[in-house]
């Protein structure tokens, strides 16, 4: 299963983790990690390549964090919208067994 964990502090987006793996299918056929995937490394290239917004990315084997230090901007928290917006689709159409979508305050 892959948890993603959002992190807001008084409404605004302070960052997000990704962990873990699908496991919809075997590696290579899995389309909800792939689709996951997808939509996570575009809001991490995007946010760097698009916004002033110079976020913190750590990455791993089934693990993605980008962290701001600052708050972000309209097309930051726009990128960010859209983010948990696919991937809400994603949980809807595929189950919880598969993605977890948590939203913490800190």
């Amino acid at each position: 299963m892959i948890k993603i964990t959002v992190n807001k502090k008084e409404n605004a987006y302070i960052g997000f983790v990704s962990e873990g793996h699908a496991g919809y299918a075997r590696e290579g056929q899995d389309i909800v990690c792939a689709a996951v995937s997808a939509l996570i490394i575009t809001t991490v290239n995007a946010m760097e390549t698009l916004t002033g917004d110079r976020p913190e990315v750590k990455e791993g084997d089934g693990y993605v964090s980008m962290t701001f230090a600052e708050t972000l901007s309209k097309e930051g928290t726009l990128l960010m919208d859209a983010l948990i917006l696919g991937l809400t689709q994603i949980q809807d159409s595929y189950g919880k067994k598969f993605l977890n979508i948590r939203f913490k305050e800190v």
